[in-house]
């Protein structure tokens, strides 16, 4: 999914291109929004970027509706959502959410052995 970069926080796409017309409306774009080097993200958003944001250490989601954005993980990352899916620790939709998306991580199963699906 594509997110933007705005003020600290990863919005999807839908909710980026909200800030983008709200601003628009108020005067608050910039002369030209394609070139991201003639303003900074606190003051409009940059992007979209490809693969929710890029790697990181967690799944990302949109900071204004909780979208998923579906990123890429750093090991720590695999390691993050590996273990909270393993100990049901968090809500039971996002976990389902997160293991149909990262299905390439072995998973921790009731007998203690790694699966690739739970």
């Amino acid at each position: 999914m594509h997110a933007y970069v705005f003020q600290a926080a990863l919005l999807c796409k839908q909710c980026g291109e909200s800030v983008k017309e709200y601003l628009a409306a108020q005067g608050k774009a910039p002369t030209n929004p394609d070139d991201e080097y003639t303003y900074d993200s606190d003051e409009y958003p940059k992007g979209p970027y490809d693969d929710g944001g890029g790697e990181a250490d967690c799944p990302q989601h949109c900071d204004q509706c909780r979208t998923f954005l579906g990123n890429p993980l750093t090991g720590d990352g695999g390691n993050y959502v590996r273990d909270a899916i393993a100990d049901n620790n968090g809500n039971p939709a996002v976990l389902d959410e997160w293991r149909e998306f990262y299905d390439y991580l072995p998973y921790r199963g009731d007998d203690g052995l790694l699966y690739l699906s739970p």
